[in-house]
């Protein structure tokens, strides 16, 4: 069985550590030779029994993960009102929902347009969850119409209500155009699909200061990229219930969260 290298640091590391704390209070010091033999024998062993190097890494890992779960949850937690009551965020589903799901996306990023037919699915099979949507243009500095295509969703959810900027969001999407692709006339297009007038230049620089704390937001919670989802209860949040997923999920991964989240 071949193992990698980093398993190996990682097991001899947690197996040092543990023999270190243990020897300073029981054992005496070990003088050279003895201390080649010990590691001349754990690793004859080690080599013998790989299955142990295994295990170590994976409990590494798994500790790990926790940690960094538990880091994004108090995140999520010292910044639950932005997340869930920012009024000028677009929402779908009950307002007295005890369970949401914010996802942080782009309408230039092919992994959002991957995920938003799974998303979809997901909001028909839950409708007893509010979804909301932080329109994030992380690609406007190479793509000017990511950035359009943010700030006319929020026009649209501001001045036409939930509906028709589910389907505006949805149309978005199902031009297939991103990753550079999508344009000021996809958007338009749109527009003129779901019976929307296009909005002013005017009118659409008022949604900048919104877009703005959206990305303020996006950094505080330490996210870097799209898409990124957080789905926890809207009261009584912890660190046991709340997910936090940084790109591409598929939609059981997602189910398994809004189940999580019902816990309380």
């Amino acid at each position: 069985m071949r193992i990698k290298l980093h398993q190996v640091c990682l097991a001899v590391a947690c197996i040092a550590s543990f023999h270190g704390a243990y020897a300073k209070e029981t054992v005496p010091a070990f003088n050279p030779e003895q201390q080649a033999q010990i590691g001349k024998i754990a690793a004859d062993y080690l080599v013998a029994h790989p299955d142990i190097l295994l295990q170590a890494s994976q409990k590494l890992q798994e500790q790990e993960e926790e940690k960094q779960a538990n880091a994004f949850a108090e995140i999520v937690l010292t910044n639950k009102d932005a997340l869930l009551a920012d009024k000028n965020t677009p929402t779908a589903g009950p307002a007295d929902a005890k369970i949401a799901m914010i996802e942080f996306f782009d309408y230039q990023c092919i992994f959002c347009s991957r995920m938003a037919p799974i998303v979809e699915n997901v909001m028909k099979a839950n409708t007893n969850v509010r979804y909301i949507f932080k329109e994030w243009p992380i690609f406007g500095s190479q793509w000017q119409p990511s950035i359009i295509a943010a700030q006319t969703g929020l026009l649209v959810w501001k001045e036409s209500g939930s509906a028709d900027y589910l389907s505006y969001h949805s149309a978005i999407y199902k031009t297939g155009h991103n990753e550079g692709k999508l344009t000021d006339q996809d958007i338009a297009d749109v527009l003129k699909k779901i019976g929307i007038p296009a909005p002013s230049t005017e009118k659409l620089s008022q949604t900048n200061a919104i877009i703005d704390n959206i990305n303020s937001l996006a950094h505080k919670l330490g996210l870097t990229g799209t898409p990124a989802f957080i789905i926890m209860p809207t009261s009584g949040g912890n660190k046991s219930n709340i997910t936090v997923f940084s790109g591409a999920v598929d939609e059981k991964a997602l189910i398994s969260a809004i189940n999580k989240a019902s816990v309380q």
